[in-house]
């Protein structure tokens, strides 16, 4: 029994270790049960009171997502125009609550939605890697002109987006990352 948890605990850091941002893809598409798989991921994912905050927008029609790319990576947003290369870009709606999100923070002053789409969004980063497809958080993007072209309602708030995809080749070496003493302590601050 033992055993079985550790290798369970080896494949899981295996799995973190291995997973980079990827920004170059293949011209590939992407099988839609394989894009539901990482949604569902997402969708099991916890949050704030239960809210579920979590909405996703999938473009896979290639000439919808050309369009929409040319509006939102254009202008100052140019840096992120790799992303269009990806089959797939999920864009990452909030739908907010109004005790969770619009009342916690303000006591809090904490945006609970905010880190609630950021565990669902890593369950769909590290689901499409155990896929072996790549993907890259896109936060740098025209949210005003995505928002026209998507038709989205205010009642939602477009958070970011995901490009996902096959990768052309996935980068090789060990990231940079610091150390586990320079960013954890116990009982009290280092």
């Amino acid at each position: 029994m033992i055993q079985t948890n550790m290798k369970a605990k080896t494949t899981f850091q295996q799995l973190v270790k291995s997973r980079r941002s990827i920004r170059r893809y293949l011209d590939k598409p992407i099988d839609r049960e394989k894009i539901l798989t990482c949604i569902e991921a997402a969708r099991l994912a916890p949050s704030a009171d239960n809210v579920q905050p979590w909405r996703f927008l999938i473009i896979d029609d290639p000439e919808l997502k050309a369009r929409f790319a040319r509006e939102v990576f254009s202008g100052i947003y140019f840096i992120t125009k790799f992303a269009a290369k990806a089959p797939v870009l999920i864009v990452i709606l909030a739908r907010l609550d109004i005790i969770a999100n619009r009342i916690g923070k303000q006591i809090q002053n904490i945006h609970f939605y905010l880190i609630d789409i950021g565990i669902a969004g890593e369950h769909i980063v590290l689901q499409a890697e155990e896929l072996g497809l790549g993907t890259c958080w896109v936060g740098w993007f025209n949210v005003r002109k995505a928002r026209k072209f998507l038709k989205v309602p205010r009642k939602y708030k477009i958070v970011s987006l995901m490009a996902l995809g096959h990768y052309e080749k996935k980068p090789s070496g060990k990231k940079s990352k610091k150390k586990l003493e320079e960013i954890a302590w116990f009982n009290k601050l280092g």
